[in-house]
């Protein structure tokens, strides 16, 4: 008996793509009708999904494309992988502001500052802050963005801002 390259167990229909020999005849059998099922079943549900893209030619006329100024214009599908990935990364990024926030209070303290203002230069918080993480200047800019910190100028430079004050606004 000679030895079967193949599974026994699998089907004509499970390996579509392959030959089967068969020991006692030695002749060489391809699924076709396995490979053109499956050819079919990935047609069926690429044409389903061209339907829903709005940048394919094959779009159902009753699937409306949001306009700019909708409140869903370029915003992913409800309940996609996207709109998930998106809410993960909203979650992580505004979990490292609060930490940065939470940096510049611990070094306002060991300053022993004398009031309510919780502030600290640059430099001393880019000294401090280079060793948790490297997106200090995009955590700062956006940390503006919801209001939590106010400093001056569009954009910090290390070594030509290091004397701008940050302040804590919450």
């Amino acid at each position: 008996m000679g030895s079967n390259s193949q599974s026994n167990n699998l089907t004509e229909h499970e390996v579509p793509a392959t030959a089967q020999f068969n020991d006692d005849t030695a002749a060489c059998i391809v699924s076709v009708k396995g490979m053109k099922d499956n050819w079919q079943k990935w047609s069926v549900e690429h044409q389903e999904y061209q339907k829903n893209n709005p940048f394919s030619h094959n779009t159902r006329p009753d699937v409306v494309v949001p306009q700019r100024g909708q409140g869903d214009y370029g915003r992913p599908l409800q309940g996609s992988m996207t709109e998930q990935r998106g809410k993960d990364a909203h979650k992580h990024i505004s979990k490292e502001v609060q930490e940065l926030c939470d940096v510049i209070r611990d070094i306002d303290q060991q300053r022993d500052s004398v009031g309510d203002v919780i502030a600290v230069e640059f430099g001393k918080l880019f000294e401090h802050y280079v060793t948790i993480s490297n997106k200090l200047v995009g955590l700062l800019l956006r940390a503006r963005k919801q209001k939590l910190v106010h400093f001056e100028g569009e954009m910090l430079w290390q070594g030509r801002d290091d004397h701008v004050l940050i302040t804590l606004l919450q």
